[in-house]
């Protein structure tokens, strides 16, 4: 879906008028947070987000996964595979699987660490822990009460922060935002941003880490772009963030196009695309979560450079004292049970 202009503004009487709705579907989902979850036998850790949209989960759950086997674990993510077809359980195959079949993160982040695709969580529980787990990554699910969280990390983007501060559909947040603060063991801040400082006073006052990070370019990424006009285009929670981001690494973005998130391609959209940028002379560029989801489209255009990004902490020491303690402390916990 394309987020509403108007989420992120204070005043709007659309989102006044949606506030009955954003409080009824508000109360559910805090109701359902509530329940206990079943354990999965191993530590459990979930990259979530307050609201619907991007906001930087993926980039976060392979920097984790890098982490986590620095620290001698053998990390499994568990996805829905939103966009997807197949409901799963099933490891993702990049030999066979295209993002129709299980969405277009699942299919980037397989060339990096194992993913496990199901609709029921509990099923993809079982088949992480068959492929010698020791730790399940949840790719989202913060919201959903299924597996009990270990730990939960939230991503904020700082330059967007939380829009109006409203529950679907009259705002982005997925449920009110206090319940969301109590479940939340640590917050992510992506960027450089001031629009989310509220929630990381919040957080921070709860006693509870906030951790700062960036997106930092793929240097062959910025070589094949370097001199060049850009026609930059992407399908993401945020494309606008995409393109400030070229820009911020002094690519020059002659022409952008966004789309909405997980958007699926047509042929006659690429063909326009490849026609735009030809006339105009731009080389196409986009994020790797687009490419992922080009692979198998029909007319997929020559030359597109994927745009390929890494999230860096500010303090990657206090990130890795982190995990290492709430890891030591999920065992401990199963232990003390036995």
């Amino acid at each position: 879906m394309r987020e509403p202009a108007f989420w992120y503004r204070p005043r709007s009487l659309k989102s006044h008028l949606l506030s009955p709705l954003g409080a009824l579907y508000g109360a559910i989902t805090a109701r359902r947070m509530a329940r206990q979850g079943f354990d999965a036998g191993i530590p459990v850790l979930c990259v979530g987000n307050y609201h619907v949209g991007g906001a930087g989960k993926t980039p976060t759950v392979l920097a984790l996964t890098r982490l986590l086997r620095e620290l001698g674990e053998t990390p499994v993510v568990l996805s829905r595979g939103y966009g997807g077809r197949l409901r799963g359980p099933v490891m993702v195959d990049r030999t066979r699987h295209t993002a129709a079949d299980i969405g277009d993160e699942p299919l980037m982040m397989v060339r990096d660490v194992p993913v496990a695709v199901a609709r029921d969580r509990l099923d993809g529980v079982a088949l992480a822990k068959s492929q010698g787990a020791t730790v399940i990554l949840m790719d989202d699910g913060f919201q959903n009460p299924a597996i009990m969280k270990d730990a939960s990390l939230i991503v904020i983007d700082s330059e967007r922060g939380l829009g109006n501060g409203r529950v679907f559909p009259a705002g982005p947040l997925r449920a009110p935002l206090r319940p969301q603060l109590a479940r939340t063991d640590a917050l992510v801040l992506i960027g450089e941003g001031h629009a989310a400082d509220g929630v990381a006073a919040e957080i921070a006052r709860r006693g509870k880490p906030v951790l700062r990070a960036r997106l930092t370019p793929d240097a062959a990424s910025l070589a094949q772009l370097r001199g060049k006009q850009v026609f930059a285009f992407a399908g993401i929670g945020d494309p606008e963030r995409f393109f400030r981001t070229l820009r911020a690494n002094d690519i020059e973005v002659a022409r952008t196009r966004p789309f909405a998130d997980h958007h699926m391609f047509s042929r006659d959209e690429l063909a326009a695309l490849a026609a735009d940028a030809q006339r105009e002379q731009l080389t196409m560029v986009t994020t790797e979560k687009d490419l992922a989801r080009l692979r198998g489209a029909d007319g997929v255009p020559d030359g597109i450079v994927p745009f390929a990004v890494q999230l860096e902490y500010g303090d990657p020491a206090a990130l890795k004292q982190l995990i290492g303690d709430h890891l030591y402390k999920a065992r401990e916990r199963r232990f003390s049970r036995r």
